[in-house]
């Protein structure tokens, strides 16, 4: 009965999470490929060996592996499924199969190829967020000041009851939990303020102070705080409907600001601010998932939507045997007029393989731990 709860509470909705990014992941690859006139040896769903497969009439092998912690697509050509290519079999190839190799497509065809995988993870963020605003709306209160604690934050930069927020950082308050998210997401990051007070519209720099707040699962955050408190009762908010045009540029703000923050969190281990304890792997999200699913289905929509576009955007950091690793080796070549040597590919690999092992280790120990 353990074993099934377990089951259930855990790996189910880890697995429904993960399959479905990289369902779509790998998709992007896939159709830009095949658009390209690439041929397609396999379209995996993990790692390791296969568990149930077919043939398409393409001649590609579609299967579901053993380990599933991610997928690929591999060409015909490739000598693994990072992508490879297998010299031997491409000089060995006629003419016929070697206009569909990968490796003997122009270089910005096969960026396109590359490129598509993390974009897809975009475009699918783009689209559940904008459903989800068309379908459900939003609940705003108004985002006036109300109470400012004394020596806060808010109150050190000027913050003044009555004060009502415009945006922060560039980016729309529309409603007040806007502006507590847009805080919540800087601890002692510096935040420029718009608002308007008495009819004049002022900009106030400031710096939301770090403090460890713990969620309903138990689950400790580093977030910001200005020290506002809200006193609005539950009458006051409203849900709030864009149209299908606000709800386009308002989509595109929310992926923009992810994508910000997303950033800023990085750098503050730059700079000796970063909270290790908010990285996290597979034991995490596994966690996470079971957290989210106990909410409904539509926190774990939520949850795909960020989880897509943090992964695309993984994927786009420059570091050999991801997709950004192998968009920095052909931008080079076309820069160059060709490509790097097979030797420094190798070795640009091999370290590649090496910060992601490391890495995949560090967020398993994290999460243990």
């Amino acid at each position: 009965m353990d074993f099934v709860f377990w089951l259930f509470s855990y790996v189910v909705p880890f697995l429904a999470v993960l399959t479905i990014i990289v369902f779509v992941h790998e998709m992007g690859h896939y159709l830009v490929a095949r658009w390209n006139g690439i041929a397609i040896q396999t379209f995996s769903i993990g790692f390791g060996p296969e568990l149930v497969g077919f043939n398409d009439r393409h001649g590609t092998r579609w299967r579901i592996s053993a380990i599933p912690l991610g997928g690929y697509v591999r060409f015909v050509g490739d000598m693994n499924a990072a992508s490879a290519p297998d010299p031997e079999f491409i000089e060995r190839a006629g003419p016929e199969l070697s206009a569909q190799l990968f490796a003997n497509k122009n270089v910005w065809r096969r960026i396109a190829v590359v490129a598509a995988g993390p974009l897809a993870n975009v475009l699918f963020t783009l689209l559940i967020l904008y459903a989800l605003l068309l379908g459900y709306g939003r609940f705003v209160a108004p985002a006036v000041l109300q109470e400012i604690t004394a020596e806060s934050a808010a109150e050190l930069a000027g913050l003044e009851t009555g004060d009502r927020i415009l945006s922060v950082d560039g980016f729309r308050v529309r409603g007040f939990e806007d502006f507590q998210r847009l805080i919540a997401t800087a601890p002692e990051r510096q935040v420029t303020i718009t608002l308007e007070r008495d009819g004049t519209e002022r900009t106030i720099v400031a710096v939301p102070r770090s403090e460890t707040t713990t969620d309903s699962f138990g689950n400790t955050h580093r977030v910001g705080r200005m020290g506002v408190l809200n006193t609005y009762a539950a009458g006051d908010y409203q849900i709030y409907r864009p149209g299908p045009i606000e709800a386009i540029g308002m989509t595109l703000e929310e992926v923009r600001f992810i994508i910000d923050r997303t950033v800023a969190f990085l750098g503050d281990f730059f700079v000796g601010r970063g909270d290790v304890e908010q990285l996290g792997g597979p034991i995490k999200v596994a966690q996470v998932s079971q957290q989210v699913s106990t909410l409904g289905p539509l926190a774990l929509v939520n949850l795909i939507a960020l989880l897509s576009l943090n992964i695309g955007l993984v994927n786009l950091l420059p570091i050999p045997m991801l997709d950004g690793g192998h968009l920095a080796y052909y931008l080079i070549e076309a820069i160059r007029g060709r490509p790097l040597t097979q030797r420094i590919q190798e070795i640009g690999f091999r370290f590649g393989v090496a910060v992601v092992f490391t890495l995949m280790v560090f967020t398993l120990i994290n999460d243990l731990i």
